[in-house]
């Protein structure tokens, strides 16, 4: 009770106190009190601060006057000497030996600091001593770089090993290319497919290294060069200058990431190779005709929507002209041209987009208008043959075809023979005898071969003829023409036998031989949605819709009359040759009304156009009446399109190459026309070349159609092997010719024609090289590689990359990605200019069609940046194994890829085949 009267009493009080302070000072009167308060203690704290420091400031003086000793002078004076100004740097400024590669190098090496380390540091520090250690650390792995690149041979590396690395990679996209086609199932991205296929086949060849990370992933990337960089810096830098690991580090990022980065990143650019592909041959003019051959068969929507929208801007820009006189009929012929050139696009494209891709030799099968290419030209063409081969092993007439050829090698033969006679006889009797006693051991093993009852298989030609030719064999010298009888026979029945020639014309070799011979026309769709309206050719104009098939239907009697004058003439310059060009307007008068264009041909074209016919007036209708087969020379001559001669320059020099069996006899022969100086000595090579002559003819063309490699040792597996592996130690030491034939084996995929053209081909190609350069040709390119890597190139190159970089003298900015469809007209372009620059020897040796697809696929092999970084890589790891030898750079290499994804699944792969048999065991 007590205690509840004093808390109410306390509690009263307290109240009545803040009650009469509130009336007293006011509401506001509780901050005031706070702050005065706050003010106190404050207050507090300065004054006993400044009693403090002024305390302590005394407390130190008295200390320094009576414990410290005096400044020393030599202190102050050495803070003197390092506050003065440094004096300039003198820097060895010779790296390689060579006045005119250290100028640029050093500029290089100046630029790098400049822009990559020196904006930063002096931001940190004035000292130099820095920047010039890093200087000398890069100048002194230069000079290391450069004493080693002197003691290396590099004629190896240029002429076999980098010739190897380009066409394994070739190789391996064409594997990869076929893998994809061959896939039941596609994915809807392609190019993503097609790079992830490219990486399964190489693990599959190379077996031991995969490079998919480091080209496919930036990251992985960066890691591969600056680990690079690292290995190449010990192995470059003086111990004391590696061993310093800030040091080590700078140079390292400055050239993996600031050199070889953005260098490898410009190289592996497609838009960047499609633009060098057009400088490199910047000489040669675009051909029209390639150039809608390009349009034709592009299955990229991208590319026909570039060109169809230049066109359309083309078209805008000439109708807005406002022309008169002959102006206006030069820009009707402009506007033509591109309606047709934008037709052809929108056809192409409504194709792809509706799937209804058609196979032209399918198409020309079906429709059944095809061109007759005669059976004495199919035997004599080195392309055709192939495929006559192909088809008379078929229909089992392969002995009629193989009897046909050896005769005509034979003759071949013999003619030679019979030639070098009148000087067997100023020696004797006795070789004339023997000579003729060769030749009639050839023709027996012939008779035995191909027409005796033993024969298998045998020619079926009539009995009395064989009886005929064999008492002849028997009772008479053999001649050159023994064999003309029963060939003409042979001849008359592969013309006339339905199951032979005729059929052949109705096969789809047949089809597949004009492609090859490009007398087939691409197919151009015509813009209907049911596939009707097929094509087999087209143009701007339509007074060259006229195939030669319909030319030839065009009666005699069929008034056309035909004007051609020379209207221009003018200078054109191509593949670096300078020569006349001829514009010929020609105008067609026919009862529907008069037709006009122009073409333009060579004077060489002049010069074959009157080789081929030698009349005069050719135009003159009655000359016309009276010669109707002139109809298909005049036409082919004034017919707005690539002139196809009769007989080039080069066909007229290499015409029994192209001759495939009569090239195989004049092998032999020559063996045998050559007699050396002993007279003995040459009867006894004579007499083992003809010997075994008719053996080696059955067995070359009986081993036609076994499909090897042109070059081939023990035998490897071609579809886990580099191309190099096919080179065989005992062919002919010409290292030019090995590399044709490697690249003409992987552009051209030769491996799937029949050994017999493809030894034809090699056989010509040695001709070729000897004929050209003979057999100095090695030490040309020993010369060429030696001009290659002297000074003046090299510094030539540093100079090219200095300005690539650091265009006068400051770094260049990024250059921004072009528009999407100037890449794809610079793609356009860049085929065109290809194809274009083709030979049509080499059309004529190959095919047309072989053709265009190698040079075709070697461009899209170049379209895709993961697959050129891939081949840019290659070649860098080649480069370092050839100039460190001894520095096991192989197994490097295989450690720095051993992260692979690719190469994880194909030992997985591998492990999972191995170990059913295992278990088996």
């Amino acid at each position: 009770m007590m205690l509840a009267e004093t808390s109410l009493s306390i509690w009263g009080w307290g109240s009545l106190s803040v009650l009469l302070f509130l009336i007293t000072f006011g509401p506001f009167a509780i901050f005031y009190f706070a702050f005065y308060i706050l003010c106190f203690v404050c207050g507090g704290f300065v004054v006993t601060f400044l009693f403090g420091k002024n305390n302590s400031e005394r407390y130190l003086e008295q200390c320094e006057h009576s414990f410290l000793p005096p400044t020393s002078i030599g202190i102050t004076k050495c803070i003197e000497e390092m506050k003065q100004e440094s004096k300039p740097i003198k820097i060895d400024r010779r790296l390689t030996g060579a006045y005119i590669i250290d100028e640029p190098l050093q500029q290089v090496i100046q630029f790098s600091l400049r822009d990559y380390v020196q904006y930063w540091y002096y931001t940190l520090s004035d000292d130099e001593t820095f920047l010039l250690e890093i200087r000398q650390a890069l100048q002194n792995a230069l000079i290391q770089f450069s004493s080693r690149s002197k003691e290396v041979d590099w004629q190896p590396y240029f002429t076999t090993r980098l010739v190897d690395d380009f066409a394994t990679h070739l190789r391996v996209f064409r594997k990869a290319q076929q893998r994809i086609t061959e896939k039941e199932d596609q994915i809807k991205d392609g190019a993503e497919d097609l790079v992830d296929t490219f990486f399964e086949v190489e693990v599959e060849m190379e077996e031991r290294i995969c490079r998919d990370l480091v080209c496919t992933s930036p990251k992985d990337e960066e890691g591969f060069l600056s680990d690079l960089c690292e290995v190449l810096l010990y192995l470059l830098l003086p111990p004391g200058d590696f061993q310093n690991k800030i040091m080590r580090y700078f140079v390292r990022e400055i050239l993996a990431r600031g050199i070889l980065l953005p260098l490898i990143n410009q190289l592996s650019d497609p838009d960047y190779i499609n633009q060098y592909f057009i400088w490199m041959i910047r000489d040669s003019i675009c051909n029209y005709e390639a150039f809608m051959n390009i349009i034709k068969v592009s299955d990229n929507v991208g590319e026909l929507e570039a060109v169809k929208d230049k066109a359309a801007e083309e078209l805008q820009y000439l109708r807005s002209l406002d022309t008169a006189g002959d102006d206006i009929n030069t820009i009707k012929n402009q506007i033509n041209s591109l309606l047709f050139v934008k037709k052809v696009c929108d056809s192409r494209i409504l194709r792809l987009q509706s799937g209804k891709e058609i196979d032209t030799v399918k198409l020309a099968a079906n429709l059944g208008k095809l061109c007759t290419v005669p059976l004495d030209t199919i035997l004599v063409n080195n392309v055709a043959l192939q495929f006559f081969m192909d088809y008379m092993q078929q229909m089992g007439g392969q002995a009629h075809l193989f009897f046909w050829m050896t005769v005509e090698g034979y003759r071949v033969t013999a003619q030679h023979q019979l030639e070098v006679l009148p000087a067997l006889q100023k020696d004797g009797r006795h070789q004339t005898t023997q000579t003729k006693g060769l030749l009639r051991s050839a023709a027996v093993g012939i008779y035995e071969q191909y027409l005796s009852e033993k024969a298998s298989p045998r020619v079926t030609v009539d009995d009395t003829l064989v009886a005929k030719l064999a008492e002849k064999l028997n009772n008479e010298d053999p001649t050159p023409e023994i064999f003309d009888e029963i060939q003409r026979k042979v001849y008359e029945l592969m013309l006339r036998d339905k199951r032979f020639y005729p059929s052949f014309r109705q096969h789809d070799l047949y089809v597949r031989m004009l492609a090859e011979l490009d007398m087939l026309k691409d197919p151009s769709f015509r813009g209907s949605d049911d596939g009707e309206g097929e094509s087999f050719n087209g143009s701007p104009t339509g007074s060259i819709n006229l195939s030669l098939d319909d030319l030839s239907a065009v009666s005699a009697d069929e008034p056309i009359q035909l004007h051609a004058y020379i209207s221009d003439t003018g200078v054109c310059n191509d593949h670096g040759k300078t020569y006349a060009l001829y514009a010929i307007t020609v105008r067609r008068r026919t009862p529907n009304g008069d037709e006009v264009w122009k073409t333009y041909r060579r004077y060489s074209d002049f010069h074959d156009f009157h080789m081929r016919i030698t009349e005069q007036l050719l135009l003159n209708p009655e000359v016309m009446k009276s010669y109707p087969s002139l109809i298909h020379c005049v036409y082919d001559f004034l017919e707005n399109k690539a002139y196809s001669k009769g007989k080039g320059d080069f066909a007229r020099k290499m015409d029994t190459f192209v001759n495939p069996l009569r090239n195989s006899m004049r092998n032999v022969s020559n063996a045998v026309k050559s007699f050396p100086d002993s007279f003995a000595e040459g009867m006894t090579k004579m007499s083992d070349n003809m010997g075994k002559m008719s053996e080696r003819f059955g067995q070359d063309i009986k081993q036609s159609f076994f499909k090897e490699p042109l070059m081939q040792k023990t035998y490897v597996d071609p579809k886990h092997c580099r191309v190099a592996a096919h080179l065989d130690d005992n062919v002919e030491d010409n290292v030019p010719l090995k590399i044709m034939l490697l690249l003409m084996d992987e552009i051209f995929d030769l491996k799937e024609r029949n050994q017999w053209l493809r030894r034809n081909i090699k056989n010509l190609l040695q001709q070729f090289i000897r004929a050209m350069h003979g057999y100095t040709i090695n030490k040309k390119i020993v010369d060429h590689v030696d001009w290659m890597t002297s000074p003046e190139q090299v510094a030539d190159a540093v100079k090219r990359f200095r300005d690539a970089f650091w265009p006068n003298g400051i770094l260049a900015e990024a250059v921004p990605r072009r528009d999407n469809a100037i890449r794809m007209r610079t793609r356009v372009a860049g085929k065109t200019k290809l194809l274009g620059i083709m030979p049509d020897e080499l059309k004529h040796i190959l095919g047309a069609e072989t053709t265009r697809k190698g040079i075709l696929r070697v461009f899209e092999m170049f379209q895709h940046t993961q697959l050129n970084k891939r081949l840019v890589y290659v070649f860098l790891e080649g480069f370092l194994e050839t100039l460190f030898p001894g520095n096991e750079f192989p197994e490097l290499f295989k450690k720095l890829h051993s992260p692979s994804k690719q190469m994880k699944r194909y030992k997985h792969r591998l492990q999972s085949t191995q170990a059913p048999s295992l278990q088996k065991r």
